[in-house]
């Protein structure tokens, strides 16, 4: 069984430049996210990907009355992933239904119980928007009770100041910012 997963935090088209809602340089990290998820792999760890998997009328778009453009729509280009995963990882999609917002891969998911199911004890997050859905994510791994590391070499956020913010809220919270593995 696996002590340790890594979680691939939304790496998908629309949030790289050129996409929807896209992170400044979010594409500069796809090279050491797949290194990670190769590492990973190889140590025989559990891979996740979370991702925004939105229907068309989702309550965090604009036209809803939500603060984001119409981003990462099932089935569309914008919703793919960037990154290169194996055929075993496990999928997360998170804010699938109309109503219901979800920033973290554990909000309105089964992760939580997927990763105890199948004994991990260790996260690393990855991805993107370090202040947004990577915080999310690692926050609710620790309140789930996992131990949680950051890879702070394979995230990138909107903009700098809010990113600094987000890291050192997540160090207070308990999560271990590695700068690189």
């Amino acid at each position: 069984m696996p002590e340790e997963a890594l979680i691939v935090v939304d790496m998908q088209r629309d949030f790289m430049p050129g996409g929807a809602l896209p992170v400044p340089d979010g594409d500069k990290i796809i090279p050491r996210v797949n290194e990670y998820i190769r590492k990973f792999k190889e140590r025989g760890a559990l891979i996740v990907a979370t991702r925004d998997w939105h229907p068309e009328d989702h309550i965090s778009f604009k036209e809803q009355g939500g603060p984001w453009p119409k981003h990462c729509v099932q089935n569309t280009p914008g919703a793919e992933f960037v990154v290169e995963l194996p055929e075993d990882a496990v999928v997360i999609s998170k804010a699938a239904e109309p109503d219901k917002e979800a920033y973290s891969g554990f909000e309105g998911t089964n992760l939580a119980e997927i990763l105890k199911e199948k004994g991990v004890k260790r996260v690393y997050v990855c991805g993107v928007a370090t202040e947004y859905c990577v915080k999310a994510t690692a926050l609710d791994a620790i309140r789930h009770g996992f131990e949680t590391y950051l890879l702070r070499d394979a995230v990138r956020g909107i903009n700098p100041e809010d990113e600094e913010n987000a890291l050192r809220e997540l160090e207070q919270a308990g999560v271990k910012v590695l700068s690189s593995l």
